[in-house]
């Protein structure tokens, strides 16, 4: 779930990145025109962005970058800190909230076949689901996240030391309508399309809109209508009972210091119960063919494209994202996406994601000339702590000056 440590600790690309958010048009804000150069990427500086590894903070890394600006890929430290294997290249790894791409991918293939209206209710098409004092909820709302639900609940919600209790509890599962269910015990949090505030609970919903709408389970959609066509064979959508990561990949590990001493714990099999929102499992390889896939119209219609990059012209609730450069304070967030203005002049799309033991990013310029993929293995639990390696992943592949100090701020999972 969404919850508030996670909210508010995890330092991701996507806020890492948001040196300056690029403000809105009149209604919406959609894709503004490239106005920085890429810079050649240089091996030597992509090298020295994962050096070191493994450590305390990060046991391995993977970084790939494609398009015709340049190419380069790498890995650094170990797959597995027993045996000392190496990280393999093209290694499985939870993909955390990237799974809301897929989620939003899905609904707006529904929305071109005139299944889902964007601008319809999530009380009209999935009935009873929301309280009844709760106000008109659109589809398009829970996308952008400019829904207004709430953004509280205690399922999955750390006791105590936070790395011991997942440690106990990473194969713990709960439902997709239990996890909503708690949170309706909550008011609001703004009025629909007020504001936007980074909320999981919005997948959720989506996910189970897609069954409803269907009448087939979210993991049967997300295989037919994306992961079959693209020959995603990497990308899997496990039952919220299975532990697995299926393939070759980095073990995943979690550090746990009781009396001084600090153990690294083995978490790479846990509950991928997020769902929609955050529990799929992919690679590189299939990310990058699923991030061009969508920027070409391939993968979503072209009629409805154009909410992957619309950004809404709201307020952002919050200081917890879109909260640095020009643009603070106001959304950043589209249907299923991150909008990215770097220092340089340069916009990118993406998406972050983080589960314990795995933190992962996808981000691309509109005209595809570069997209980034990366997998870091850090030991933190999702406390930000390798924060300086997204940030050094960062300045390679994009921009240079955010290699320098920066002000940071914590993330969405």
């Amino acid at each position: 779930m969404d919850n508030t440590r996670t909210r508010r600790s995890l330092v991701l690309v996507g806020a890492v990145l948001a040196a300056s958010m690029a403000g809105g048009a009149a209604t919406a804000s959609a894709a503004p025109p490239a106005t920085g150069t890429l810079p050649p990427l240089d091996p030597t500086v992509l090298r020295a962005a994962i050096a070191g590894l493994p450590n305390a903070t990060v046991t391995g890394a993977m970084v790939k970058i494609t398009g015709p600006a340049g190419q380069w890929s790498g890995t650094s430290g170990v797959g597995n800190v027993r045996t000392g294997t190496p990280v393999p290249a093209n290694g499985r790894f939870r993909a955390g909230s990237i799974s809301k791409v897929f989620t939003a991918v899905v609904v707006l293939q529904l929305a071109a076949e005139h299944e889902v209206d964007l601008d319809q209710s999530v009380q009209h098409y999935l009935p009873g689901l929301l309280p009844a004092s709760y106000p008109r909820v659109t589809v398009r709302q829970l996308l952008d996240h400019t829904s207004g639900l709430p953004h509280d609940g205690s399922l999955g919600e750390p006791q105590g030391d936070p790395n011991q209790w997942f440690v106990d509890h990473r194969f713990d599962s709960w439902t997709p309508q239990e996890i909503v269910a708690d949170a309706m015990r909550f008011p609001m949090d703004f009025a629909p399309g007020t504001r936007q505030r980074y909320n999981g609970l919005n997948y959720f919903v989506a996910g189970l809109l897609i069954e409803k709408v269907t009448g087939r389970s979210y993991a049967h959609e997300v295989q037919r209508r994306i992961l079959r066509p693209l020959h995603l064979n990497a990308t899997y959508v496990l039952d919220r009972r299975d532990p697995r990561l299926p393939g070759p990949h980095s073990h995943g590990y979690v550090a746990v210091t009781t009396n001084g001493t600090t153990v690294l714990h083995d978490v790479s099999e846990q509950s991928p119960y997020p769902w929609a929102e955050g529990g799929m499992i992919s690679s590189a390889d299939d990310l990058t063919r699923f991030i061009r896939a969508i920027f070409q119209g391939r993968v979503v219609p072209r009629s409805v494209l154009g909410a992957m990059f619309t950004v809404p012209n709201v307020e952002y609730a919050d200081q917890n994202n879109c909260n640095i450069g020009p643009g603070a304070g106001r959304a950043c967030y589209s249907a299923g996406l991150m909008r990215t203005t770097l220092p340089n002049g340069l916009t990118g799309w993406g998406k972050t994601g983080s589960r314990p033991g795995y933190t992962s990013g996808m981000f691309a310029t509109r005209d595809l000339r570069r997209v980034l993929v990366y997998s870091i293995n850090p030991t933190g639990n999702k406390d930000g702590s390798e924060q300086p390696y997204v940030m050094k992943i960062a300045a390679a592949a994009f921009d240079p000056s955010l290699g320098a100090p920066q002000k940071s701020a914590p993330g969405p999972r």
